[in-house]
């Protein structure tokens, strides 16, 4: 396998979309959500993220990453505005309509309606749920930063609920998200389903780790 090198300056050379696709792809393997939101008269928004990421447990705490406000970012401004939002795993038979929620449809249009997703609500928090979805998440908006090298907003939320199928809970904690079906996203448009390797022990400096059943 012949091997390339790419420095900076070359990287800053590429045709833009060009240079999206590529250092989009060089984070390996992102999640695939859907990030539900809503205003508070509840006008419906729903958008692909692939940026979602753990940040701890105590409290349970997930960070996304929003692209600068530079034009109309809906799911950015409901989530200012209610406070709350929803992430939602993607699974295989999602993809289409899922990725299709990355269209720019006119504000007040709601992403749910325009590809057959159904909105999902819960008397704690006033955002919707996709009902597809086998994984839930509902978060508060806990903190914001907007990001001063290119003017992205770093959101941290508090998960406040989690919908998990029970037969994907096992008795450590441990989610199996393979086994709930979650797709992962490469790029910014390379849909994946997983085959786990398996799980390893605690590692220790003292002992190489063992692979658990």
């Amino acid at each position: 396998m012949s091997l390339s090198v790419y420095e900076r300056d070359d990287i800053l050379a590429m045709e833009k979309r060009y240079r999206a696709a590529f250092v989009n792809s060089l984070s390996g393997f992102k999640s695939a959500n859907l990030l539900g939101t809503s205003d508070t008269s509840r006008q419906t928004n729903l958008c692909m993220v692939s940026s979602a990421f753990h940040l701890g447990s105590d409290p349970a705490l997930m960070g996304i990453i929003i692209r600068p406000d530079v034009v109309p970012r809906d799911s950015l401004d409901n989530i200012r505005e209610t406070g709350v939002y929803t992430l939602n795993h993607v699974q295989e038979a999602m993809v289409s309509a899922a990725h299709q929620t990355s269209a720019r449809y006119p504000r007040g249009v709601s992403e749910f309606e325009q590809v057959g997703f159904t909105p999902l609500w819960r008397e704690r928090i006033n955002a919707p749920y996709v009902q597809e979805a086998a994984i839930r998440l509902g978060l508060i908006l806990r903190e914001e930063h907007t990001m001063a090298i290119n003017g992205t907003h770093l959101l941290v939320g508090e998960i406040i609920e989690a919908h998990i199928p029970d037969c994907c809970i096992g008795k450590d904690g441990f989610i199996d998200i393979e086994q709930a079906g979650t797709v992962a996203l490469s790029g910014l448009d390379s849909y994946h389903t997983t085959k786990s390797v398996g799980r390893l022990s605690y590692a220790k400096p003292d002992t190489m780790p063992e692979w658990l059943d």
